[in-house]
């Protein structure tokens, strides 16, 4: 289980096998993981008025007996057209999952461990494009052959965010914003050499 080196022409100059740990890991832990980042991003704007909640119904609407129907106290009631929503959804849910610390480091190093085995792992000296522009951005990408792929920076420069802003297949992070989900959300990652070494030395 390899990752591939690139050189700056981005073809394939070696290969650098992964560490140890990066084996072995359950793949329950990613599971976990895209299960904890998907519900943190739900919306969680559906809501309903409760019989509380809906205006008018202060009167009761008619007596309680001798009009030959059921007894109610209020037009508010859920059984009225108009009333409040019997169990309806609230805006104050919440829905977050809690991912320990180290069940996180494991579900990315399974993530990258799947690329490597898959040949889509890659590793580069340096992502920048210093011409700023759309179609050296896509250069590099093409070069890659790849569906879609996730640059991976150390630091994030505004040129080669740029560049890659508009090709709808590339995303491109700061290695503080790497995570399981993103690794797992693309089929290819390319990363540069100082970020590898860094998840490489956290992983020991």
């Amino acid at each position: 289980m390899s990752a591939i080196v690139l050189n700056e022409k981005m073809e394939k100059a070696s290969e650098l096998a992964l560490p140890e740990s990066f084996s072995g890991i359950n793949p329950h832990n990613l599971y976990l993981y895209v299960k904890s980042a998907q519900a943190a991003m739900r919306a969680n704007s559906a809501s309903a008025l409760t019989r509380a909640q809906v205006r008018g119904g202060g009167k009761k609407p008619w007596a309680q007996k001798g009009g030959g129907r059921a007894r109610a106290g209020s037009r508010r009631s859920p059984v009225f057209v108009g009333g409040g929503k019997a169990f309806g959804p609230s805006n104050n849910r919440n829905y977050d999952l809690k991912v320990n610390k180290k069940q996180k480091k494991l579900a990315l190093n399974f993530a990258l461990a799947e690329h490597a085995q898959n040949g889509s792992l890659f590793i580069v000296d340096s992502i920048e494009i210093a011409s700023g522009k759309t179609k050296d951005a896509a250069a590099m990408f093409k070069a890659l052959n790849q569906r879609d792929t996730l640059f991976v920076k150390t630091i994030l420069d505004e040129k080669t965010y740029l560049a890659f802003e508009n090709i709808a297949s590339t995303y491109v992070i700061e290695e503080n914003e790497l995570n399981a989900y993103l690794a797992a959300n693309y089929r290819s990652v390319v990363i540069e050499k100082a970020v590898w070494e860094n998840l490489v030395g956290e992983a020991k």
